[in-house]
This record gives C-alpha cells, structure tokens and sequence, in this order.
C-alpha cells in the first residue's frame, strides 16, 4: 500500500505533473471554466480513461503479459497524443521506479511503457494498482484546473473527494475495458497542435 500511495503523491518525481489530461485545452474552449463544469469534466474523464488505465494497472498487477497488455492499450488508445501522453508519463515514472524499487519485471517492462502497466507492475495488487489509476486519471487534471483557471483548491479538492474512483477501481478488476473517450481523444489531438504557449504537454 506504500507504494500506491508514494505513485499517488504529487511529489513523486515521475513527470505526472506537466500532464493535464486534456483540462488544458478544455479550458482553453471554454468548457471548463468553473467548479460545476470542472466536476463534470473529471467524472466524465474518470469514466472513460480513468477505467481504461484503471483496468490495465490491475492487468499489470496480476502479472499478465506486459507485452500483450502494452499492444491491447496501444489498441485502445486512438489519439496518437493520449498514447504519447501515456507513454511519456510511463517513462518518467519507470525511471524514477527503477531506482526506488529495481525488480526484474519492471527490467522487463519497455523503455517507454504506458503508465498503467508501471503501476500495476509496481503496486503488485490489482485492486489497489487500478485504485492509483483511477485517482490519477482525476487528481492530475485538478491540480491543473487549479493553476490554469484559479479556482479555489479548498472547492477542487472536495469535488476529487466525491468522485467514485473506488467503485471505478473495483469495476476495473472485472475485466480489461474496451470503451473510447472520444472528446478526451480529439481535446489531446488538439492541444499538441495548439500553437503558443502551453503549460502542459498534454
């Protein structure tokens, strides 16, 4: 449980923090621009890609074929953005994994994996593994919302608090998701053409 908890930490080096999964250029089209919208925003990410991520880190956590399940989510990733996003966030976090908790299946993991399969490798329970997930699938996009849009952290964290990450987390340990986040995928597409600046990479 420490470990899921040191991944969940914003303060772990892994490189989560300069990823706003989509609520940068969804701020940027006016459609987060408050509390309410915000909340909607990350109940609807948390859903889609949240579960997905969710069910591949407890995958991962079962020790299934990280080569397999590296390939099934690349399959089910369609915007080539989310799968660079996944994949950069991967990296980051596996580099700084390496160092804290050297193992022979995380040697084993590619050089650019995606993140969930860091996590589940990692956290080594499923549960527990998609739990982290699904939380980080919502809790990066807040910090975001709170820097890009100012609103108030206090009413931020409370919206986090209220989502369903744990039922999400225990849906995940059914079986790998196959659903599409189509409006997360063309947000992604979108912001890596923004022109100007961005003060995230995705």
């Amino acid at each position: 449980m420490l470990t899921a908890l040191i991944l969940a930490d914003s303060r772990f080096p892994g490189g989560g923090h300069v990823h706003s999964g989509g609520l940068e250029e969804a701020a940027a089209r006016g459609l987060v621009v408050d509390e309410p919208s915000l909340r909607s925003f990350l109940h609807g990410r948390l859903l889609t890609a949240g579960l997905l991520a969710a069910g591949f880190a407890a995958a991962a956590a079962r020790g299934e074929d990280l080569a397999v399940l590296d390939a099934e989510l690349d399959a089910r990733t369609p915007s080539p953005a989310q799968r660079e996003a996944s994949r950069a966030q991967g990296r980051g976090m596996l580099r700084a994994a390496r160092r804290a908790w050297p193992s022979a299946r995380l040697a084993a993991l590619p050089a650019a994996p995606h993140q969930p399969l860091v996590i589940g490798v990692l956290v080594g329970e499923p549960y527990e593994a998609a739990l982290t997930c699904a939380y980080l699938a919502v809790s990066g996009p807040a910090s975001a919302a709170v820097r890009l849009l100012g609103l108030d952290p206090f009413g931020v964290n409370a919206i986090v608090a209220r989502l369903e990450v744990e039922e999400v987390a225990a849906r995940a340990c059914e079986e790998l998701p196959a659903l599409g986040s189509p409006a997360l995928d063309l947000l992604a597409e979108a912001h890596v053409r923004r022109e100007g600046v961005r003060l995230f990479g995705s």
